[in-house]
C-alpha cells in the first residue's frame, strides 16, 4: 500500500515539474525545482524539436503576448541571441523599438486640454476661413475667452507646409536703429502705400485701374484712411492727406516711398500740416514693412479673392474690408489684439452662444458670444 502511494506521488510530481505548453510562469517555477542536469537534456530535446520545426513550417504566426515574452526574456541572458530559432536578432529589436514607441505613446496620451466643443469650432473656423492659418485662429478664439495655444490649433488643422523667413539687421555703434526708431515713435507715425487691382475686364493698357490709397496708423494698426481712385495725381494725393487729417489733426512722421504720386504738392501739404515725411530707400519695402504687410494682408485676404466689376465696386469691397480689419480681425502684431480695441482691456467672456457674422460675403467670418439681457 505504502508503495503505491509512493509510485503515485512520484507520477505526480513529474507531471507537476513538466515542461507547461500553454502557461509559461507555471514552467519556470516547476524548472526552478529541477536539477540542471534535467534541464540541459531537456533543452537539447527542445532545440531538436525546434530544428525540426523550422524545416516545416516558414514562418509561424506570433501573437503580440508572444513578442512581448521574447522580448522580456532576452534580458535575463547576454545568450539570446543564440536561443533565437524562429525569430531573427533583428527583428526582436524592432519589436522592443515599436514597444518602446507604444510606451511613450500611451504615457504622452492624457486627456484633451480644450473642450470638444473647442476642437469643433476650430475645425468650423478652419472651413470656412480657407485663408486663415493657426495665429490668425488663435487671435479670433482670444475674443471669444478661449486661449489656446497655436501648436494645439495646428494639431486640429489639416497639414500644411509654412515657411517663416526671419531676418534681423545688425545695429551700427552709437547709432539708432530703424526697428528701435519705429518703436519708439509708433505712435506718431503713419504710413501710406500704393496698391493696384485689376477689374474684370483686365485690359493691357489698363484702362480701368484703380488704385487704393491706405493710411496706416502705426501703434495700433488702424487704418486710418483709404481712397479709391482710377487716376492718382498729385492733387488727388493731397485730397487724400487732406482727409485722413482733418481740423490738423494727424501724425509727426509719415513713411513713404520715393512714387512719382507723392509730388511738390503732397510735400507741400505735409510741410504745412506739420507732418516730417520720411522717404524710404530706392527698392527697400522693408523699410515701410508694417504697411507692406498690410498689403499683403490685404492682396491675400481681399483683392486676389474678388473679381472686381468697377471702381464702385472696389470702393464697396475695401471700404468693408477696412471696418473689418479696424473692428473685428485681430493683429498679430499688436498682440492678437483689435486696432479699434488696442487700449480697451481684454475681456474673456466665457458663456453665450457663439454665432458667426459673414464678412465680405463670407470670406471671412467674425466669431462672437451672444449677449442675453436679464
Amino acid at each position: 500500500m505504502v508503495s503505491k502511494i509512493l509510485l503515485w506521488l512520484q507520477e505526480r510530481i513529474k507531471l507537476w515539474t513538466k515542461p507547461a505548453t500553454s502557461i509559461l510562469i507555471i514552467g519556470i517555477l516547476s524548472d526552478l525545482a529541477r536539477n540542471r542536469t534535467d534541464l540541459v537534456v531537456e533543452n537539447a530535446l527542445l532545440r531538436q524539436q525546434l530544428i525540426v520545426l523550422n524545416r516545416q513550417v516558414k514562418r509561424p504566426q506570433l501573437t503580440n503576448s508572444d513578442r512581448f515574452c521574447l522580448v522580456f526574456l532576452t534580458r535575463f541572458t547576454v545568450f539570446w541571441k543564440q536561443a533565437l530559432h524562429i525569430v531573427q536578432p533583428d527583428t526582436l529589436l524592432r519589436w522592443h523599438r515599436e514597444l518602446f514607441r507604444f510606451y511613450w505613446k500611451r504615457k504622452s496620451q492624457g486627456k484633451p486640454k480644450i473642450s470638444a466643443e473647442t476642437i469643433d469650432l476650430i475645425r468650423k473656423m478652419v472651413v470656412e476661413n480657407c485663408l486663415w492659418g493657426a495665429e490668425r485662429i488663435r487671435g479670433e478664439l482670444l475674443k471669444l475667452g478661449i486661449e489656446v495655444s497655436k501648436r494645439t490649433i495646428q494639431k486640429y488643422m489639416p497639414k500644411a507646409s509654412t515657411s517663416h523667413v526671419a531676418s534681423h539687421i545688425v545695429p551700427m555703434p552709437l547709432r539708432e536703429t530703424w526697428a528701435t526708431f519705429l518703436k519708439n515713435k509708433a505712435g506718431e507715425i503713419w504710413a501710406c502705400d500704393f496698391a493696384i487691382v485689376y477689374d474684370w475686364l483686365f485690359r493691357q493698357w489698363y484702362i480701368f485701374v484703380r488704385f487704393a490709397k491706405q493710411i496706416v496708423e502705426l501703434k495700433t494698426r488702424r487704418i486710418v484712411h483709404m481712397g479709391v481712385t482710377k487716376y492718382p495725381t498729385d492733387e488727388w494725393t493731397v485730397q487724400q492727406l487732406r482727409e485722413a487729417t482733418p481740423w490738423g489733426r494727424g501724425p509727426k512722421y509719415l513713411i513713404r516711398d520715393r512714387d512719382s504720386k507723392y509730388a511738390t504738392h503732397f510735400s507741400a501739404m505735409a510741410i504745412s500740416s506739420g507732418i516730417q515725411e520720411l522717404k524710404t530707400p530706392y527698392r527697400t519695402p522693408q523699410a515701410n514693412g508694417i504697411c507692406e504687410r498690410f498689403m499683403g494682408n490685404l492682396r491675400r485676404e481681399c483683392l486676389d479673392q474678388i473679381l472686381f466689376q468697377d471702381g464702385r465696386h472696389v470702393q464697396r469691397v475695401v471700404r468693408e474690408y477696412t471696418a473689418y480689419f479696424n473692428q473685428e480681425r485681430p493683429h498679430q502684431g499688436i498682440s492678437q489684439c483689435i486696432p479699434a480695441k488696442y487700449n480697451l482691456p481684454k475681456s474673456k467672456p466665457a458663456s453665450g452662444r457663439i454665432t458667426s457674422k459673414t464678412i465680405l460675403g463670407g470670406l471671412h467670418h467674425s466669431y462672437s458670444r451672444a449677449t442675453y439681457l436679464n
